[in-house]
């Protein structure tokens, strides 16, 4: 079974990535080896996701995935953007980020509301040219939170076809429409980097 590097250390990503591999690849992440954070400075989530690929990939010689990923939203001018993660500090807290958030858009009508998850997967593997992919998820900004599945902006992430938030679906329910999950299709049909014959 080939063997992929997530590159991050969020738990919560890193499960969704197993379940939307499956039985296709054996998922590791920063969680398993031994490597410090990278960090994201660039300005789009595209030069973030190809940051964190490029530097494990160098340092371990393996294929490796990074995403970058976050919330924009069309009212605060696609605020948060690439600072969703630390949007209320640079600790992240979700908490804090959400509620920001929702102080930001109070008294905001409806159909104003709008916004979209964006996730953007690079894939780097050594000797190859990085590709990167994106993927999006239409909704709007909920007036307060619902739901406890998923995690940072999900429960105030409203469905406006489904109407329910993200944190009301069922995690395998989200990890079909979801913008990680769109941008994984994208990397799949099209990508050539994510292939090792490296055995658990």
């Amino acid at each position: 079974m080939r063997t992929v590097i997530i590159a991050t250390k969020n738990e919560n990503k890193v499960k969704e990535f197993r379940d939307m591999f499956g039985s296709e690849a054996a998922v590791r992440s920063l969680l398993d080896v031994e490597m410090d954070d990278i960090p994201e400075t660039g300005e789009t989530f595209e030069e973030n996701a190809a940051l964190k690929a490029e530097a494990i990939a160098a340092a371990y010689e393996v294929p490796v995935i990074a995403d970058d990923s976050g919330l924009e939203i069309d009212a605060l001018n696609g605020r948060p953007g690439v600072y969703s993660a630390r949007y209320a500090g640079e600790e992240k807290n979700d908490e804090a980020n959400t509620a920001k958030v929702l102080q930001e858009l109070e008294g905001m009508p409806e159909e104003k509301r709008s916004a979209r998850f964006v996730c953007v997967i690079a894939a780097a593997a050594p000797g190859k040219e990085t590709e990167t992919f994106r993927g999006t998820c239409e909704g709007r900004i909920a007036p307060a939170k619902s739901g406890a599945n998923g995690f940072g902006y999900d429960p105030v992430f409203y469905l406006p076809e489904r109407g329910v938030s993200m944190a009301e679906l069922p995690p395998e329910e989200k990890n079909k429409i979801s913008h990680r999950f769109q941008a994984l299709q994208k990397m799949k049909e099209q990508s050539l980097n994510i292939t090792s014959d490296e055995r658990e």
